[in-house]
């Protein structure tokens, strides 16, 4: 089932409640930073459960302590609820 793009001005709602979220082009993207390399790869252990688990996968980038998402569902050619759900759901394992 495909999943409507979300239009700029609910984006822009969004966005002004998931805190180091912004927008590039039809992406959301946060770098998350952690203590250790093995810290920041429990996280992305725990992003990949729950993307997994949500059938919404993330690009992640890993550079050593800091781990850089980027959010865009592609069959909707942007960013649709879909993203706004696991950046909501990153946002919590990142403190777990």
């Amino acid at each position: 089932m495909r999943v409507a793009r979300l239009s700029d001005i609910e984006i822009q709602r969004e966005l002004g409640t998931l805190p180091g979220w912004t927008r590039k082009g039809d992406a959301l993207v946060k770098t998350f930073a952690f203590a250790t390399f093995p810290a920041g790869i429990t996280f992305v252990t725990r992003v990949a459960e729950a993307a997994e688990d949500m059938q919404h996968h993330p690009d992640l980038d890993i550079r050593y302590t800091k781990i850089t998402a980027s959010l865009s569902t592609h069959d909707s050619g942007g960013i649709s609820q879909n993203d706004i759900a696991l950046a909501r759901e990153m946002d919590k394992v990142s403190v777990e």
